[in-house]
């Protein structure tokens, strides 16, 4: 393993870990007070908890893409169809993570409301926009990536 990469690697495990400890010990909490807050509808329960858990799983899906195209860069394959995957990929969980907050939002704002905790919203809206930066973001690289590798692939054939 390079030194280059390497703390990038030790960032993403670092930044898994309070997910998964949120995945453990907070949903559960969260999907059993939105039912105790709607109780007419106690399915939502389980909706608010697979949504939950659906953002978590596209999250893991994405940090371990970006633990991929790191093992490239490592393997000095950067600029390959491989990577573009990878980004592509990158850029399909962002857009998962939003659509999911997005429908869930109005509960999220309405659990914020009841439980007077405006902190709450927000941090529904700062989770759905930094999602939204992030598929932008990687769209744009990989766009830029796959014209490098077409820009690469032309000087290859010219002699």
């Amino acid at each position: 393993m390079k030194r280059e990469t390497l703390f990038l690697k030790a960032v993403i495990f670092l930044m898994a870990i309070p997910v998964l400890a949120v995945c453990i010990f907070v949903v559960p909490s969260l999907a059993a007070f939105a039912a105790e807050l709607l109780p007419e509808w106690p399915f939502l329960q389980y909706i608010f908890m697979m949504a939950l858990y659906g953002t978590a799983i596209a999250y893991f899906v994405a940090l371990y893409q970006a633990l991929k195209l790191l093992s490239y860069i490592d393997r000095n394959i950067a600029f390959s169809e491989l990577s573009v995957k990878a980004l592509k990929n990158i850029k399909y969980c962002a857009i998962i993570i939003t659509v999911l907050y997005v429908l869930c939002l109005p509960l999220i704002m309405y659990m914020a409301e009841v439980d007077d905790a405006p902190g709450l919203g927000g941090l529904g809206l700062v989770i759905t926009f930094g999602a939204i930066v992030i598929a932008v973001f990687a769209a744009v690289l990989q766009k830029l990536l796959k014209n490098a590798i077409d820009i690469k692939s032309e000087n290859d054939l010219t002699v």
